[in-house]
This record gives structure tokens, sequence and C-alpha cells, in this order.
């Protein structure tokens, strides 16, 4: 990953030698974190950190204050007080009411820290501004997962665009797409060929939307389309999740947000799945949906929706290993993270058609006791520090 570094060097005497030991400091914990610092040739995009290369920087810093963005990560090298500098930079800070932190300790630790610091800063610029449409109002039975788009704009930037069913099924009467690599792959598989039209041109009724409104993010009132259309947004949503635009189920602005997020912090495709069944002996949790990102499975095939038998949906395969389950509350006052292991795939008749088994060695007390709505978000891997990253440079 590229990081931008705005660096304060010291102003005490031998500063080549400061210079030259900074510098060294700086690869070290590069090299650990998998991370290539630009401290002239910026890279756009990439997050930025302030690295305080010793003491007596404090008035350049409050010089150069309006040019840098919250939260501002203070990393120090731990030699010629620039920890001592870096504490009286962020008393100012907090004094000024600007969000910041120190990032301080062994060359290991600060680097793993670093590592999903970074990735929560990148996830953080990016979801900023980011438009969510809301096509449709959530199906009837979500009743705690309306979500208010002022709060959320305050807690994090995004916005909410709300779209009508009455658009969207205007674009789908249109039953036209473009092909890309996703829908070619898709008509390779076996599946009635007209049903599998009528799905994609959902798709392309999506992604014209996702244009009109300039939308990065989307759920769907899906179930609406059953009775006029007698197919689904499953397959629609599969591709758009492939082609990085996130696309929730039955018009779930609260899963929406979790996706994400998730999505955002991890660079993964993300499942949004709903939780079948328990094994609290086991510490297992069955997963299920009849949507996911075309990209995330090793393999799938093609099949029905399972509530209403009708549509395209895809069982898909995914990889066994570390994962991350993730859900955030309408306002991201509270949320559910754990790391967990993808320890197997089902092929259960009633089920909806993509089942994991998902062990967890912690927190299957939030299921019964304490859910944030009854979808939840997963993705291969184990992000988990890097998204408590996130919500911590939020509150700072």
């Amino acid at each position: 990953m590229d990081v931008n570094v705005r660096y304060f060097l010291s102003m005490n005497s031998d500063v080549e030698k400061r210079n030259e030991d900074n510098f060294v400091f700086l690869k070290k914990i590069g090299d650990k974190a998998g991370i290539t610092f630009h401290t002239d040739d910026k890279v756009d995009g990439a997050p930025t950190v302030v690295f305080v290369g010793g003491g007596g920087v404090e008035g350049n810093f409050k010089r150069a204050l309006p040019e840098l963005k919250d939260p501002i990560v203070i990393l120090t090298s731990g030699e010629n007080n620039s920890l001592a500098a870096s504490m009286e930079i962020l008393s100012y800070l907090k004094n000024e009411g600007r969000k910041g932190l120190i990032l301080h300790g062994s060359e290991d630790d600060m680097a793993r820290r670093l590592k999903n610091i970074t990735a929560a800063l990148k996830a953080i610029n990016r979801v900023n501004g980011m438009r969510l449409g809301q096509i449709g109002k959530p199906s009837d039975w979500l009743i705690s997962s309306d979500v208010d788009a002022k709060v959320l704009k305050e807690a994090c930037g995004m916005e909410i665009v709300d779209v009508s069913i009455d658009d969207f099924f205007e674009e789908v009467n249109k039953m036209t797409y473009e092909d890309n690599e996703y829908t070619l792959d898709l008509k390779k598989h076996e599946f009635d060929k007209d049903e599998l039209e009528k799905a994609l041109c959902i798709y392309g009724a999506l992604k014209r939307l996702k244009e009109r409104y300039s939308l990065d993010a989307m759920t769907v009132r899906c179930f609406d389309l059953l009775k006029p259309f007698k197919n689904t947004g499953c397959l629609g949503l599969a591709i758009l999740n492939a082609e990085g635009i996130y696309g929730g189920c039955e018009g779930d602005m609260q899963s929406l947000i979790s996706m994400v997020i998730l999505g955002e912090v991890s660079s993964q495709p993300v499942f949004m799945c709903n939780p079948s069944r328990i094994n609290s002996k086991d510490n297992d949790i069955i997963l299920a949906h009849c949507t996911l990102p075309v990209n995330m499975p090793t393999k799938y095939c093609l099949m029905t929706h399972y509530e209403s038998g009708l549509g395209v949906a895809l069982r898909g395969h995914i990889a066994e290993g570390d994962a991350t389950i993730f859900k955030c509350s309408k306002d991201l006052s509270r949320h559910f993270l754990e790391k967990g292991e993808i320890t197997k795939n089902l092929e259960e008749e009633a089920l909806c058609r993509t089942q994991i088994v998902l062990h967890l060695d912690h927190g299957m007390d939030y299921f019964t006791t304490r859910p944030i709505g009854n979808h939840m978000t997963v993705v291969n891997g184990d992000y988990k520090e890097a998204v408590e990253e996130f919500f911590n440079l939020l509150a700072k």
C-alpha cells in the first residue's frame, strides 16, 4: 500500500544524521507493514500520516495544520524527543477539537498497527461522500433497519439517495444490458436461457440507475420484482458487487452501510447473508443467502431464488479459512465484529442457495441477545483489527 508522509524534521543539531536515521526508521516500518512511504512524490488517493522526526517541530506542525485532514495519525521514532513533541502536538489537536492519535511502540507493533490504520484511513477517505442508493423502501419485515440520512452523513459522510421503485421498474422494462466479463461467464453455465436473460436485464436496469444517480452502492426492495417480472435481483446484485458497486438485498440500508465499510477496509468482495442456524455447543453458525459477488466464490452454479423458486441465484463455494463477520448499527454507534473460520460449504434444501458454516471463538451470544438487525456481512481473511481501527479513528 502507498502512504503519503508529512515529515517534520527535528530542529536539533546534526540535521543530516537525524534525517538519515529517520528515513532508515521509516523504511524498516514500511518493509514490515508492506507499505511504501512517499515523502516527496505524493500519491493521489493514498492516506497520509504525520512523521514527527524529533523535538522542536510543534510550531511547524501548527502552521501546516490547515492542510491536514482529520483524523491525523502521528508516527514517532522513539528518539530525538519525537514522542515528547508528538504529545504536545496531540494535546494541541484535542484543544482545537481535531481528531488524532499517536502511533508509538516496538517496530513490529507499530508496523502491524500502521498496516491496519492505513487501511482504515483509506476507507474513511473513500466512504466520505459515497452515494448510497435506496431503491424502494426497506422490505416490510425489516422493522429495525431504517436509517436517518442526516445522522449517517454526520457520522461518516455517506449520503443516501432515494430512488423510486417506479424508476427501477421503468428501467427493467427496457429489457437491455451490456455484456461484460461476468455476464459472458454466467452465460457459459447451464441454466434456462430465457430466465437468465431476464435476470441480466434486471442487472442492466440497476447499472443504469447507478450511472443516472452517480451511486457507489445500492440496496433494492427486490421482492417487489416477483409479481410483475417473475424474477429477482439476485444475479444483478451479484454482478454489481463483483464490479465494485456494493449491492444489498431487501432495501436494507443498514446492511449496505456495513457492506461498504467492510469492503472498503478489506478491499475484498462482501457476502451479505442471513444467520440461519446456530450450534452453540461447537460455536458454529450457518449463514446463507441467494446472492453473493460473482468474483467471491471459488466455483458456482446457477439456481432459482430460494423463497420464490423464480429468477437466477448463485450457489457459490466460498474458500474455507479465516473470515471476518461484521455488522454496524445505522448511526455507527454500535457494531459487532469477530474473526472466524469458514469450515464448510453446505447444500441444504431448506436454506438460501449459498451456505457456509462459520466457526467463532467469541461472540456467539450476539445473535440471540443483542443483534443489529438480521443480516450479516462476511469477507474472506482476518480484518478485525483494521475494522476496529476504522471506528477508533472516527471517534478520536
